[in-house]
């Protein structure tokens, strides 16, 4: 796991070049975005589960952002203001022993760009992930 020095310094290299990061491009959270990754639904009930929450992080706040971390995974939220329109970039990382892998990076907005929308996509993105670590771990042991 990396210690917060090693997480700001992976963090700048990350948004240094973002673009070389992110493969797959930045996930923009709209109203066709989440009805594709199926939370419309559980946004409407707003169904709040205490046990719900995926993981527990340490917390290291600045005036630049957020950076939330455990021994798998690191987020850092980085609020920001686009031609008056405030907006959220959130980057989520898996947390490897000697260094951080860069997975997906979602952006919000306009009416997206609530607590309650960045961190419902968060736990989303951060729960697929767990499945895919587990499924990936599950074939490495059958091989």
């Amino acid at each position: 796991m990396l210690d917060p020095i090693q997480i700001e310094q992976t963090y700048k290299q990350f948004i240094g070049n973002l673009p070389n990061w992110v493969h797959d491009g930045v996930v923009h959270i709209d109203l066709h975005t989440l009805h594709e990754l199926g939370l419309l639904h559980s946004m409407q009930n707003d169904m709040s589960d205490s046990d719900d929450l995926t993981q527990y992080f340490h917390v290291i706040e600045s005036a630049e952002k957020v950076t939330l971390f455990n021994d798998q995974f690191i987020v850092w939220i980085i609020p920001k203001m686009d031609e008056q329109i405030p907006m959220t970039n959130v980057l989520i990382a898996l947390n490897y022993p000697e260094e951080a892998h860069l997975e997906i990076v979602f952006t919000t907005a306009g009416v997206y760009n609530t607590p309650r929308y960045v961190l419902r996509v968060l736990q989303h993105y951060l729960l697929d992930m767990l499945e895919t670590e587990a499924t990936l771990t599950s074939i490495e042991k059958n091989q």
